[in-house]
C-alpha cells in the first residue's frame, strides 16, 4: 500500500503553509519523512535550496526542522525550564544561561512562558507554547505543528495565531496541519491539499472557501446539512445526581475532582459538556463508565441504579463508549481490526452466539463498518496500529454505533478526523438521536458542541457552572464561560453587543 505518491510541496521561508487532507491521505507519513522519522523510497527533500537526506529527527533538527506533536510530550513533574532543556543540555547547560535563552526566545516571539512553574500547574494553551519553545530552543527555523488547535478554546486559538504571526515576522516558517478549515483560511499564507497520497491542489486563502477546500479533500461535493429539529422526549435515560469524586494530585494532596455533578439526559437528547481540558470532563466520563468509583452520588440508567455496576455490566445494559484516549481505552493496537470490532461487545451479536465467539460474523461485520464509515485499510486482518489516527477513530465510532446503545458516551468523537468523516459521524449521531438514543457529548470542538447538542452545560474546575441553549450562543461566549469568566444561564447578545452575531466565516 502506497502512503505517498508524487507529493510535491513547496514551502516559502517566512510563511505559514497549511497542509490539509482526509484521514489516510498521507499527511502523517509526509510529516514523518520531513522530520526524519521515515525514509522515502524516492524523491528529494531540499532545505534552503540544498538537497538533504534525513535519517532521524536529530538530522532534521540539525537542519532547522522541528515538530510539535498533537499529543504533548511533557513531564508534568518537571518545571517548564527542565522540560525545555531535557535532552538539549549541551546547548546552554541547565542553569542560568539556559534560563536566559528561554526568556529571550519567549520574549522575542510573545510566548509568555514562565520557566520556573511546574508543567502540571499550567493549562493546555501554555503547554503548547512550551512545546513550541522547546523546538525554537533547539534552533528550529521551520516548525511543523500537528493539529495545534485541537484542544484550544477560541480565545486561545487567537493567541496561538498571534504567536505564529510573530514567528513569521521574524523569518521563521510554519507548516500547519489541521482539519479546521476556517482556521486554516485565517492563518495560512498558502494551502496544499493532498488526497490519497497525492498533491491535488495548492491555493491561497483569497481564492478559495471552506466548502471548496473540503470538496478538494474528499474529491466530491459535500451534502448540505439538514435543518435541526428537536427529538427530545420526556423519558429520562441517564440520570446523574450529586456526583462527587476525589483524587490525589502529584504532591499527594487529596482534592475534589468532581463536585455535585447533576444532570439528566432524555431519549433523543444530546447533552453537550464544554470545558477546557483538565477541568474534570475525563473523570466524569470515566465515572459514568464505571472506571472510577465516586465518593458520593447516584447514576441511573433507565431508572435502574448502576452506581456500583462494573464497566462490563454498564456496557451490556446499553451504554456505548467512544473514549477520549483511543489507544488506551478503545483499541488493541497489535490486534487485527476484526478483533478490535469485538472489544466491549464480546457477549453481543455478531461477536458471539450464546457462550461461543463467532469470529466469522465479526469479520463480516467489520468489513461492513470499514465500508460504511470509509475506514482506509487494505483489509480487516491488518492491525489497528497500522491505521492513521483518524481511521482508528472511524473504526471505534462504527463499532459503538452498530449496537444502537441506549446512551452513547462520546468523548471527542471526531478528534483527528477529516471534514468528510466528521460530517458522516455527525449524521450518524443525529440519526441515532432521532431514533431515541441519548448522548453525553464531551468535545473541545465548539462548533461540534453547538451543532449537535440539544442542551449545553459548561464544566469548570469540576463543577457544572453554566448552561446554554445551543441555538442562542456563539463559540466566543461559550469559550468565555469555559475559562470561568461567565456562569449561570448564557444568552446570545443582541447585534449591538456582538458585531459577529449576524454571520459566520463558515
Amino acid at each position: 500500500m502506497v502512503a505517498n505518491r508524487d507529493i510535491d510541496i513547496t514551502v516559502r521561508r517566512g510563511t505559514v503553509h497549511a497542509l490539509i487532507g482526509e484521514n489516510g491521505a498521507g499527511k502523517s507519513t509526509l510529516m514523518k519523512i520531513l522530520y526524519g522519522m521515515q525514509k522515502p523510497d524516492e524523491g528529494t527533500i531540499s532545505v534552503d535550496g540544498r538537497a538533504v537526506v534525513l535519517h532521524s529527527p536529530a538530522d532534521a533538527i540539525a537542519r532547522g526542522i522541528g515538530m510539535v506533536h498533537q499529543h504533548f510530550m511533557l513531564a508534568d513533574n518537571l518545571t517548564v525550564q527542565e522540560n525545555i532543556v531535557l535532552g538539549a543540555e549541551k546547548l546552554h547547560g541547565i542553569g542560568a544561561a539556559a534560563r536566559r535563552r528561554i526568556q529571550e526566545l519567549s520574549d522575542a516571539y510573545g510566548l509568555g512562558v514562565r520557566p520556573d512553574v511546574l508543567v502540571e500547574e499550567i493549562g493546555v494553551a501554555d503547554r503548547q507554547r512550551v512545546e513550541i519553545l522547546k523546538v525554537l530552543y533547539r534552533g528550529a527555523r521551520t516548525l511543523i505543528l500537528d493539529e495545534p488547535t485541537a484542544v484550544l478554546v477560541p480565545q486561545e486559538v487567537d493567541a496561538l495565531f498571534a504567536n505564529l504571526r510573530e514567528l513569521k515576522a521574524e523569518g521563521l516558517t510554519v507548516i500547519f496541519i489541521s482539519h479546521k478549515l476556517g482556521e486554516v483560511l485565517a492563518v495560512a499564507d498558502e494551502i496544499t491539499v493532498i488526497r490519497r497520497g497525492t498533491t491535488v491542489a495548492s491555493v491561497t486563502p483569497a481564492e478559495t472557501t471552506p466548502k471548496q477546500l473540503a470538496e478538494l479533500m474528499v474529491g466530491t461535493e459535500l451534502p448540505v446539512p439538514e435543518t435541526r429539529e428537536s427529538t427530545v422526549t420526556d423519558t429520562p435515560v441517564l440520570e446523574v445526581s450529586g456526583l462527587h469524586l476525589s483524587g490525589t494530585d502529584a504532591e499527594g494532596v487529596v482534592r475534589e475532582v468532581l463536585s455535585d455533578i447533576t444532570f439528566t439526559i432524555h431519549r433523543g437528547e444530546v447533552l453537550g459538556i464544554a470545558g477546557v481540558e483538565g477541568n474534570g470532563q475525563s473523570e466524569l466520563v470515566e465515572t459514568v463508565m464505571g472506571m472510577r468509583r465516586p465518593d458520593g452520588g447516584v447514576i441511573r440508567l433507565a431508572g435502574e441504579d448502576i452506581s456500583r455496576t462494573a464497566t462490563r455490566g454498564r456496557r451490556e445494559a446499553g451504554i456505548g463508549y467512544i473514549p477520549e484516549d483511543r489507544h488506551r481505552h478503545g483499541l488493541l493496537l497489535d490486534a487485527p481490526l476484526w478483533e478490535n470490532r469485538m472489544l466491549g461487545h464480546v457477549t453481543q451479536r455478531p461477536n458471539s452466539n450464546g457462550p461461543w465467539l463467532t469470529g466469522g460474523d465479526a469479520r463480516r461485520d467489520t468489513e461492513r463498518i470499514v465500508e460504511e464509515y470509509d475506514v482506509r485499510t487494505p483489509g480487516v486482518d491488518v492491525t489497528a496500529a497500522s491505521l492513521s489516527g483518524g481511521n482508528q477513530q472511524k473504526l471505534i465510532v462504527g463499532r459503538e454505533m452498530s449496537h444502537r446503545p441506549r446512551v452513547l458516551v462520546a468523548a471527542h468523537p471526531t478528534r483527528g478526523v477529516d471534514v468528510g468523516a466528521q460530517v458522516q459521524i455527525w449524521d450518524q449521531i443525529r440519526e441515532a438521536r432521532h431514533e431515541g438514543m441519548a448522548v453525553l457529548l464531551i468535545s473541545a470542538d465548539l462548533d461540534e458542541l453547538i451543532g449537535l447538542s440539544d442542551t449545553l452545560r459548561v464544566m469548570y474546575r469540576g463543577r457544572l457552572v453554566a448552561s446554554a441553549d445551543p441555538a442562542a450562543i456563539t463559540p466566543e461566549q461559550l469559550g468565555t464561560a469555559m475559562t470561568g469568566a461567565a456562569t449561570g444561564t448564557l444568552d446570545r447578545p443582541g447585534p449591538a453587543d456582538d458585531p459577529g452575531a449576524q454571520g459566520s466565516d463558515d
